[in-house]
């Protein structure tokens, strides 16, 4: 029997791998600039906890979940977004006692059982952060500056960022109430997902990027102007921080995020690059969440990225990773500079070069090709005659030029 991977789930193959890493190693680089330190979390958690934090009539929750009862028939759930997991091991831990501020990242994949499409699979990565003590509006735009200052690591320079209030409890429940009331009177030229929605979630009708329903609820009354005096407020706190950065923006007053826990403040990073599946990057604040979980009232506020969306972009950008090759190949003649070698190399290795040997008893030749294919920056060819001088030809591969080397005492560059 072949098998195959299953739908949805891709390898990261050895060739693909030089650019996942240079994504990670930025992710941390920035990560730490901004001294936020990481945070590692099972995969699976009960399902309890993202249907409580996430919202049980979430599309999340309702239709993409792997769930699956085990052995001791728990509900089971392989996480499908990090906050939720984060936040958990924020309580569990006593993270809170530790620090007034706590700020995390992770980087991880998730599962969501979604229609497999460009940049969209049922086993994703995504990289993210949390801080968790503060209500500061600087926090929020943090948030933003992080995956913005990854981007612009990686040479991605054209985005948008997009912003918006979604609201607190004060003010949203009143508002979802007038909204309500506003879509029965369209309820007839909305799309079927949105009119499943009118009455349980009926802000994500503000956000459908269907045509029919975007000229349906074109003069629609908009939560920006239902705020709350503390959300106005915090809201200008966040604009007046991005202009004082001069941090081009635009507020989009139909921005309501997919999940269900934000408050106030909500944030999208698109793409132009991407087509209609646009979006790189997206959080916002969710001061009511920890609580909701069983901790002690927390001010919040996070970002989760995907990384193969922006491996799309870097592609498209034409952006390339390599993995550098071995800093010394050593090619042997016969089966006594073999064995030679294969200690050679271990010596080697031992002092942080990277060296290579032949394992599969080829010609010179072969081993030269093979030594060219794998981008080796030194070959040492080693047989009788060098074995007993003592010496050898250290060849750099790029420039051709040669040096002689002491066998015992080799010195790369």
């Amino acid at each position: 029997m072949k098998f195959r991977s299953i739908k949805g789930t891709k390898d990261i193959l050895p060739a693909d791998v030089a650019a996942w890493q240079a994504v990670e190693r930025t992710v941390r680089r920035v990560m730490h600039d901004f001294h936020y330190r990481e945070i590692r979390t099972p995969v699976f958690e009960q399902t309890a906890l993202f249907s409580r934090s996430i919202g049980e009539l979430t599309d999340i929750v309702s239709k993409e979940m792997y769930t699956f009862t085990d052995r001791s028939s728990d509900s089971i759930t392989l996480r499908p977004e990090g906050t939720a997991s984060t936040l958990r091991a924020y309580i569990q831990n006593n993270l809170g006692e530790a620090s007034p501020l706590t700020k995390v990242y992770y980087i991880g994949p998730m599962f969501r059982q979604e229609r497999p499409q460009a940049g969209r699979l049922r086993q994703f990565h995504q990289f993210g952060a949390e801080a968790l003590g503060g209500q500061s509006p600087a926090l929020d735009v943090e948030m933003m500056l992080l995956p913005l200052e990854i981007y612009r690591s990686l040479g991605v320079e054209a985005f948008s960022l997009k912003i918006n209030s979604v609201g607190c409890e004060k003010c949203r429940p009143r508002y979802k109430e007038l909204l309500k009331a506003e879509l029965m009177k369209v309820y007839g030229r909305l799309s079927p997902e949105s009119q499943a929605r009118v009455q349980s979630n009926p802000l994500r009708v503000l956000d459908s990027k269907e045509e029919q329903d975007r000229a349906a609820t074109r003069g629609i009354p908009l939560l920006q102007d239902h705020l709350c005096e503390e959300c106005k407020k915090h809201f200008q706190g966040v604009t007046q921080l991005l202009d004082s950065l001069q941090l081009k923006h635009e507020v989009d007053p139909r921005l309501v995020r997919g999940l269900d826990y934000y408050t106030k403040t909500a944030f999208e990073i698109t793409s132009t690059a991407l087509g209609s599946q646009d979006a790189l990057a997206g959080g916002g604040r969710y001061d009511l969440l920890v609580e909701e979980l069983g901790g002690k009232p927390t001010f919040g506020v996070g970002f989760a990225a995907g990384i193969e969306r922006l491996l799309m972009v870097l592609e498209k950008l034409e952006k390339s990773f390599v993995e550098p090759g071995p800093a010394l190949y050593i090619v042997a003649l016969d089966e006594r500079s073999r064995k030679w070698a294969f200690t050679k190399a271990s010596e080697m290795r031992k002092k942080g070069i990277q060296t290579e040997v032949d394992y599969l008893e080829r010609s010179v030749k072969a081993q030269m090709r093979d030594a060219n294919r794998v981008s080796a920056q030194y070959v040492l060819v080693v047989g009788e005659q060098e074995l007993a001088a003592g010496t050898g030809k250290l060849k750099n591969m790029q420039s051709g030029a040669e040096v002689g080397v002491d066998l015992n005492d080799i010195r790369i560059g």
